[in-house]
C-alpha cells in the first residue's frame, strides 16, 4: 500500500514537470505597409454597359492619373488584383494613394458614343482585409 501512496504522490509533481511553456523566438509588427488598396466601382450611363475588363481599368485610370498629375501620374505603378463585374481592386504603393485617389474622384469620365462612364471609390485602405467583404455594407441603413 505504501508503494501505492508514494506513485501517486510522485504523479502530479511528474506531470507539472513535463510541462513546457511555449517561446516566442520573433515578434514583428507592420506599422507602416509597404502597399495601399483600392476598391472601385465603374458606372456608365450607357444600357449596354458590359462588365469590366483589366485593360478598361488601366485605360480609365491612367487618364485620370495623367490628367491629375501628367507624367508623373503615370508612372505611379498600380498592380490590378481582380475585376469582377463592375467593380476592381487595386494595389499601389501607400505614399501614391493619397494622388491616386485625388485622380480618380477628379477625373470626369470618358465619353464614348455620347455615353458617360467613369469610375468611383468604394473604399481605400492600407490593408486588402478591410476592403474585402463590404458588398451589402451600403444597404445596412437603407432598409
Amino acid at each position: 500500500m505504501s508503494e501505492q501512496a508514494d506513485i501517486s504522490m510522485e504523479g502530479p509533481s511528474a506531470s507539472t514537470a513535463k510541462v513546457k511553456k511555449a517561446h516566442e523566438l520573433v515578434t514583428a509588427t507592420i506599422k507602416a505597409p509597404r502597399f495601399s488598396y483600392a476598391h472601385l466601382e465603374f458606372f456608365s450611363d450607357s444600357p449596354d454597359a458590359g462588365d469590366l475588363d483589366a485593360l478598361q481599368v488601366r485605360s480609365y485610370c491612367t487618364s485620370a492619373l495623367k490628367q491629375f498629375l501628367g507624367a508623373t501620374g503615370i508612372g505611379i505603378p498600380l498592380d490590378i488584383l481582380k475585376v469582377e463585374g463592375k467593380a476592381c481592386w487595386l494595389r499601389m504603393p501607400r505614399d501614391d494613394l493619397g494622388a491616386f485617389s485625388a485622380a480618380i474622384t477628379t477625373w470626369p469620365g470618358s465619353y464614348q458614343d455620347g455615353f458617360h462612364s467613369s469610375l468611383r471609390i468604394r473604399g481605400c485602405s492600407d490593408w486588402l482585409g478591410a476592403l474585402v467583404g463590404r458588398a451589402g455594407e451600403d444597404e445596412i441603413w437603407s432598409g
